[in-house]
């Protein structure tokens, strides 16, 4: 067992998770108590306490508790990826070159571990290295229940230059949902903040994002601007809408958050829209009942970005969740119909 520790972080290691950070110091060290490790405390950044998504900054000091030596732990074989699970995630992949992976995640598939979270796609990401000796680092997330286009850098460059152009919104990410009822006027920008609402359990199980009136967001302690613009592609009887829905702004549960307060909730959505199958046209109620699926739809249609290393313009799409597949084809409503950027004309 090692002492406490302080460390700099190096200029090549600015811009980095704490966590990703501290899992390539201390690979020996498990994701879950790195979690623990800063809840309680002990992994403090120039003295305060953080989270494990904190961005480092070059200079910065990293305090290390006491840590089990890697031979303590080498003992315990560290689970490895399945062959069905393997055949998967690379069954995934949209586009692969040398610097950059697409996926089409699945729903229902963690992007990453946390509590109660063993399966997920950082912990898959041994079986898309195709050839290189280093795993693919995610560069952002998509919720566990939403699907479609999810990036992994294949070098620490190409992920370095990946957060820099999600964190200027240099990237555009378009979104397919169902959603309660026929938002109006059929194109539009919401602009209400969040603010996080504590969950329940000694970890927080449960929280939710709060929307704040726009004019309250500078009063309201911890809450954030969020910016979501919106389109109507189709309809049927004012009952359900085909929305595109692009986060100018990336919060957490945004897009969820921000349809919910607008009275049209994402269809599947218990945890913003309620349970409730009464829809018949005034909105709420984020089930529709019959054949329609109940899980959540929404799907990260599309991406488009500049390559970090080529400077070429890439457009990456993903097709359906077979979910919303069905939904779709039971509404009537078809991916031909509608263009890849409704946003574009009014841009």
């Amino acid at each position: 067992m090692s002492g406490v520790q302080t460390i700099a972080v190096a200029d090549g290691e600015a811009d980095q998770r704490l966590d990703r950070w501290f899992r390539r110091r201390f690979p020996h060290v498990a994701q879950g108590r790195i979690e623990k490790m800063c809840r309680k405390g002990e992994i403090r950044v120039d003295g305060g306490r953080v989270k494990p998504a904190a961005r480092l900054a070059a200079g910065q000091q990293v305090r290390i508790p006491p840590l089990p030596d890697p031979g303590e732990v080498a003992a315990r074989p560290k689970p490895g990826i399945s062959d069905a699970d393997a055949q998967m995630i690379r069954e995934c992949v949209l586009y692969r070159d040398d610097h950059l992976i697409a996926l089409n995640k699945p729903p229902g598939l963690a992007t990453q571990g946390g509590s109660k979270q063993t399966r997920h796609i950082d912990g898959m990401t041994e079986a898309l290295c195709f050839g290189l000796d280093e795993r693919p680092r995610l560069v952002h997330r998509l919720d566990k229940d939403t699907s479609g286009v999810l990036l992994l850098a294949r070098s620490r460059a190409a992920a370095s230059a990946l957060t820099r152009a999600f964190r200027a919104r240099e990237t555009r990410k378009i979104y397919w949902a169902a959603v309660a009822g026929q938002p109006s006027p059929p194109i539009g920008t919401i602009r209400f903040g969040l603010v996080k609402a504590p969950g329940h359990g000694a970890q927080g199980e449960a929280e939710k994002m709060l929307c704040v009136h726009p004019d309250a967001v500078e009063a309201t302690p911890g809450a954030k601007r969020a910016v979501t613009d919106y389109a109507v592609l189709s309809s049927l009887a004012k009952r359900v809408s085909w929305v595109a829905l692009v986060p100018v702004t990336g919060r957490t549960h945004q897009l969820r958050a921000h349809m919910a307060e607008t009275g049209h909730p994402i269809i599947g959505d218990g945890k913003y829209g309620g349970s409730g199958q009464e829809n018949l046209g005034d909105g709420w109620g984020a089930q529709l009942g019959g054949e329609i699926s109940r899980k959540l739809h929404l799907h990260a249609r599309s991406i488009s970005l500049t390559h970090p290393l080529t400077g070429a313009r890439l457009q990456i799409t993903a097709p359906l969740p077979p979910h919303m597949k069905a939904t779709w084809d039971t509404l009537g409503w078809s991916e031909a119909d509608v263009p890849a950027d409704p946003f574009a004309e009014i841009e």
